[in-house]
Parts: C-alpha cells; structure tokens; sequence
C-alpha cells in the first residue's frame, strides 16, 4: 500500500489517476520486467490458464504491467489470444480480435497498437473466458479505475451480471489504493493480479 490518497471525496478521479499514474511511470525497466514474470507466476499458482481457451489482453501503455510473458505462456499452450482494438461500429467501445506472432498490427488514435479490424474475426465478449484488464488503480473493494476514456466499462457492462467471463485485473503493486471514487457505470473486476499478489473478490 503506496498512496497518501485515501480519500474519493477530497480528491478528484483526475488527481488520483495522475499520481497512480506517476508511480507506474516511476518504475525502471528492470523492476518492469520483473513484476511481468513475478504476475505470470502469481497468475500460473492460481491456475488461471487451466481448462480456458481464450484470453483477452492488452499491450502495455503508460507504465501499465506488461502481460507479454502472460501472452507468450498462452501461446505456448494453445489458448487463444486476444486484444482489445477500438471499435469501428461503436463509439466508445472495444470489440476483441485474435492476436498471433505475425498478426498485422496498426497504430490506433492514441498510438496504441491493435490488429487490423476485420468484422468476421472479431470474438464477442461474452465468449471469451478470461479477460486481463490494465487499470491505472485499485482497492480492496474490486474498484477498478481506468484512463479515463471509459471504453472498458461501456465493453463490459453486458458481464455485470454474468458469470461466463472472468475479469482480472492487472497491476503493479504500488498501484493498490485504501479506496476510490466510484461511479454507478464502474464494472467492478474479480480478481487482480499484481506482481506481489492475488487479491480474490471480495478483497
């Protein structure tokens, strides 16, 4: 637990996205590379890869903790992987598409790289079974607050009240907070993955 932020009501989304944002940039790329392997282990002990075909994922921005072990683990294994791209059809959302060594990959809008859109490939995202979300903080609620574009939370509102696809976060550990500001679109994760632990909801 890193954060002098305590408190939602003193401290606005956008002052505590930039300090837990400020605390990943922080980090040398050597600790980067190590909270990378250290989450695949922790991920691995909670045998979350076992007995799943598909999993969604996303390539690191920002200082977010890389899952490029998580991805190359998977692709060793068969299971399916997927990335998220912005959708061309829906404003605001992401649609998922396959993910391979040589997939042809473009710069979105925010210089984030993502497969070429091709409608007939994309997986929808009630049949993917596993689903690691980057997230700029969390707490021990299994609050999860984004960059504040909201994609994510429009995306997965449908799962609210489904059980078919897991959501976990992934983090480093200094990003976990005592609490955060919520709002009622807010889709709360599972479970998160940080390269110190596994946080199980409720946490």
């Amino acid at each position: 637990m890193s954060s002098p932020i305590t408190s939602p009501t003193q401290n606005s989304r956008s002052v505590v996205r930039n300090h837990y944002r400020q605390l990943r940039q922080a980090l040398t790329t050597e600790a980067q590379v190590h909270a990378a392997q250290q989450c695949l282990t922790i991920c691995q002990k909670e045998k979350v890869f076992d007995s799943i075909h598909t999993m969604a994922c996303y390539l690191a921005n920002d200082g977010e903790l890389d899952p490029s072990y998580i991805i190359e683990y998977c692709w060793q294994r068969q299971i399916q992987v997927l990335l998220p791209i912005l959708d061309p059809v829906r404003a605001g959302h992401l649609c998922f598409m396959p993910y391979e060594r040589n997939t042809p990959m473009i710069a979105n809008k925010y210089g984030i790289s993502e497969p070429e859109y091709q409608a007939k490939k994309v997986v929808a995202v009630a049949d993917i079974e596993l689903i690691f979300t980057p997230l700029v903080a969390f707490d021990a609620n299994g609050n999860r607050m984004g960059m504040g574009g909201g994609y994510y939370d429009r995306t997965l509102a449908d799962l609210k009240n489904s059980s078919n696809t897991r959501l976990v976060g992934l983090a480093h550990n200094c990003q976990q907070a005592e609490s955060l500001p919520v709002s009622s679109w807010d889709v709360p994760i599972s479970a998160i993955a940080t390269d110190r632990q596994w946080l199980e909801a409720p946490f």
